[in-house]
């Protein structure tokens, strides 16, 4: 079965050889970002950052910054080698690795977009994700695997509750209704949603919880429409070739 993690680590550490970066001193510093930091001051107040149930990591590298969203932040400081020996067998670990792989790639000018949008942003970026998938496929039913406020808000305005599907593996949301729409355990219902619907959007932060490939599996075996959001996957996106959608992110 397909691993994003051991694809990541092997391409990273391809593209760290080639520009001679594994040699060199670089000091990697990633901590945990306070909501101001992160996001800024939006309207809306629901964002699972600003309400504490995830924080965003910072890595900086020559410079250079890269994000990535987890519930269990934690601070590292050490060099690129040192990061590339992490075991990734934790959301924290994954969480330093995915920031820092954000990091080196906007350093050599890979990708764009690694640092988290500020303000209201976000609600600009629900707005634009609900309008692009309806100018390109119409009045289709959306699936949305991890939850996010704007994005599921404008969702369900543009398609309506009955064209939308929700999960996430947050249990404060897990069988609640978010803007009319039942949220369903991810752990249990992501194959379904997938199934039930026609475009799939799926939240970065999937590489980090460590539920990603069995998402991909399901996605790439029935063909269907995707994006993911967000900047946690910023630099794997680029590695891969996979539709992300990310409109404000930001260059750090």
């Amino acid at each position: 079965m397909f691993s994003i993690l051991e694809f990541a680590k092997d391409k990273i550490r391809t593209i760290i050889t080639e520009h001679e970066l594994l040699g060199e001193v670089v000091s990697v510093h990633a901590n945990p970002l306070t909501p101001e930091e992160a996001i800024g001051q939006p309207d809306r107040r629901d964002f699972p950052i600003i309400e504490g149930k995830e924080r965003v990591i910072e890595s900086v590298i020559f410079n250079s910054k890269g994000h990535a969203f987890t519930d269990s932040p934690v601070s590292f400081h050490g060099t690129v080698e040192n990061v590339l020996a992490l075991s990734l067998e934790t959301n924290q670990e994954r969480a330093i690795f995915f920031a820092t792989v954000n990091a080196i790639m906007q350093y050599l000018n890979l990708i764009e977009g690694t640092v988290h949008c500020r303000d209201n942003d976000p609600e600009g970026c629900g707005a634009e994700l609900a309008s692009h998938i309806m100018d390109k496929w119409g009045i289709v039913r959306v699936g949305l695997i991890g939850y996010n406020p704007a994005i599921a808000e404008n969702l369900i305005k543009t398609f309506g509750p009955d064209h939308v599907l929700i999960s996430d593996l947050n249990e404060e949301n897990i069988n609640t209704r978010k803007f009319g729409v039942y949220v369903e355990n991810g752990n249990k219902m992501n194959n379904k949603l997938i199934l039930d619907t026609d475009v799939i959007c799926i939240s970065g932060t999937t590489i980090v919880n460590d539920s990603f490939d069995d998402i991909w599996e399901c996605i790439r075996r029935h063909r269907k429409a995707y994006f993911i959001y967000g900047v946690t996957a910023a630099g794997v996106c680029a590695q891969l070739g996979l539709n992300r959608f990310c409109p404000y992110g930001k260059n750090g």
